[in-house]
């Protein structure tokens, strides 16, 4: 699929570029109304049926969540910029195996987790994101978040760096994307009980972790 994608201009967490497809369907529909009008369910109808710009205007409503999803995950603007892209392209080449049973948001989120839990080495990258991005999570009731923001920021990153691979993304869906567990599930394609199993079990784990720095003086 050629596409003509756009350079990311990445000022702190409001990224611009554009990905525009330039793919040719011959007898696709030009007249299917205005397409900013529709939601994203009518823009992904209007894509499979030939309106290739459709996808551009899916692209710009949620670039700026994949690419703060990728951004949390690997803690460069060029990584999240790369991924971010890469989460579009597949997005647009599978967009027959969209259902529709969730939002638009959710299925990309799905492609985003895999995409960055099967491309990107974790660890390094994970300590560096918690640090570097301002306002991860807006204050909260939720005593979790309370617990996760009251601690000291580089034994925080370092414990959650430490976390099996489902428990952290569990918790970095949960806390600093505010996702509720119903989400997470469809995004993870897994139930809601595996994600507040693996969320329950993350915050016990990096409590572990913290009180064992605190004791070692880490």
């Amino acid at each position: 699929m050629p596409i003509r994608a756009g350079e990311w201009l990445a000022h702190g967490s409001q990224p611009e570029w554009t990905m525009t497809v330039v793919e040719k369907t011959q007898g696709a529909p030009r007249d299917a109304g205005p397409l900013a009008e529709l939601d994203d369910h009518g823009l992904v109808a209007a894509c499979l049926a030939g309106r290739r710009d459709a996808f551009d205007l899916l692209v710009d409503r949620h670039k700026r969540s994949v690419y703060l999803l990728c951004y949390r995950f690997v803690g460069t603007h060029e990584d999240a910029s790369d991924l971010s892209q890469d989460v579009f392209l597949r997005a647009y080449r599978g967009l027959r195996r969209f259902r529709g049973d969730s939002s638009f948001a959710t299925w990309l989120y799905r492609i985003g987790v895999n995409v960055c839990l099967n491309r990107v080495s974790m660890r390094q990258p994970l300590q560096r994101s918690l640090d570097e991005m301002p306002n991860l999570a807006a204050p909260q009731a939720d005593p979790a978040v309370a617990l996760v923001r009251r601690e000291e920021a580089r034994r925080v990153r370092a414990a959650v760096a430490r976390l099996p691979r489902k428990q952290r993304t569990a918790l970095i869906l949960r806390v600093y994307h505010d996702l509720p567990h119903k989400e997470i599930a469809s995004a993870l394609g897994t139930s809601v009980g595996a994600v507040k199993a693996n969320f329950f079990h993350a915050l016990a784990n990096l409590k572990k972790l913290l009180a064992a720095d605190t004791r070692s003086g880490s």
